[in-house]
């Protein structure tokens, strides 16, 4: 990567950490929301899902917006429109005797915001990086993300220790700046900046990509959503019985939750790495041996009772999660044109946001069906991910020859 390169990708960088606090930062202060708001384990969930499904759907609209009118133009409003939402559900929880309606409230204007963000940064990180460098660059993007997640839960329980709603102050803080940042110091790349093609040929080009490619770009997206969908469910899960089973709060919870998400942000890391050397059709192999692994630790982890053994099967989670998301990335991001690699990377971050949206209120229904199912069943839907992407992810119909023949 040029010098010149480092600080613009390092502010790049910074658009899915702090994405990515909309809702890790939240996990460890579920049970303590809970309690101050006297929900169910079911409605608790819904403040990841309020989050979560509105950035799913906007995301696709800021794709389109974004190859027609350039990435920085929607992504710098957006944070600001997500910094708004976390400082009017704070406020909420501050003014108001009974603040869940408008804490839902705030928290859908934050994913409206969310849905502008990272997929965005994805989407120009692919335009900005070609070749074999793409793949290193999308890896240390997918590690930011990581890390995001890592500091998050930790940030979150400091942040609890002062009251239980002050994470929502803290979004509005951190993401302004980085809106001005994303503005004044990343340049976009000048094809972006040209006129766009005509919404007939757009659309007739979109549908091209997806009549040749779309059987893959599905089983990617799937991919995608299970990793999330298990990564956030679990999670949720896990901060709920570190309270209820064994009494462990604040720091100490946070710091216990970050641990499988350190796992997955350095495998995200290290897998960026070694997909810049060769890539070619090992991406797809890398996927669906991430899937294998997390498959493994959900299995495993429906039979553990022992805290240490725990935590060492959500490690091992954490790796195939990390495995998975750099792979998966590459190959979507490389499967369009920049003209049309925003709306196809959106429609990836859509099915993304849907996966974390479904996670957490899903894994709440661990108390009426029990935890052996639900975490046998989380391994059979990752079972059927593989089975999809084995059959139908075809690196060659995705990666430019530049990228299949590796650096």
């Amino acid at each position: 990567m040029k010098k010149k390169m480092i600080l613009p990708f390092t502010v790049l960088c910074a658009v899915p950490f702090i994405m990515v606090l909309g809702n890790s930062m939240l996990i460890p202060l579920l049970p303590a929301m809970r309690a101050e708001m006297n929900l169910t384990l079911f409605e608790v969930g819904l403040i990841i899902t309020a989050f979560s499904v509105p950035a799913g759907i906007v995301i696709p609209i800021a794709g389109y917006f974004s190859d027609q009118f350039g990435r920085k133009v929607i992504i710098a409003p957006a944070l600001i429109t997500y910094g708004a939402g976390g400082l009017i559900a704070g406020t909420a929880a501050l003014l108001l005797a009974n603040p869940f309606i408008m804490i839902m409230v705030g928290r859908v204007i934050q994913g409206i915001g969310a849905g502008g963000t990272y997929q965005l940064a994805m989407a120009l990180t692919g335009d900005i990086f070609q070749s074999s460098e793409r793949a290193k660059a999308l890896g240390i993007l997918e590690a930011a993300n990581g890390l995001g997640k890592v500091v998050s839960p930790i940030t979150g329980a400091a942040l609890g220790l002062v009251i239980w709603f002050a994470p929502f102050f803290a979004y509005g803080l951190l993401a302004i700046p980085i809106a001005l940042a994303v503005w004044f110091l990343v340049k976009e790349p000048e094809q972006n900046k040209k006129q766009k093609a005509a919404k007939s040929q757009y659309f007739q080009e979109l549908k091209n990509i997806f009549k040749e490619k779309g059987m893959s770009l599905a089983a990617c997206f799937l991919a995608g959503a299970v990793v999330l969908f298990i990564l956030f469910g679990v999670l949720s899960y896990i901060s709920d019985i570190l309270e209820q089973q064994y009494q462990i709060r604040g720091i100490t919870s946070g710091l216990l939750i970050a641990i499988p998400v350190a796992s997955m942000a350095i495998t995200a890391y290290l897998s960026g790495l070694i997909l810049q050397k060769k890539i070619g059709n090992v991406l797809k192999y890398i996927t669906l041996g991430g899937l294998a692994i997390l498959g493994v630790s959900m299995a495993a982890i429906a039979f553990v009772a022992n805290i240490y053994i725990l935590f060492i099967a959500l490690v091992i989670m954490g790796i195939g999660t990390g495995s998975v998301l750099p792979a998966i990335n590459t190959l979507i991001t490389s499967a369009a044109e920049t003209s049309e690699r925003g709306i196809i990377t959106c429609i990836y971050g859509s099915t993304r946001f849907f996966g974390v949206a479904m996670g957490p209120p899903a894994f709440g229904l661990v108390t009426e069906i029990g935890k052996l199912p639900l975490f046998l069943g989380a391994s059979g839907l990752v079972l059927i991910s593989i089975v999809i992407g084995f059959i139908l992810i075809n690196s060659k119909a995705l990666l430019p020859p530049e990228l299949l023949q590796g650096s």
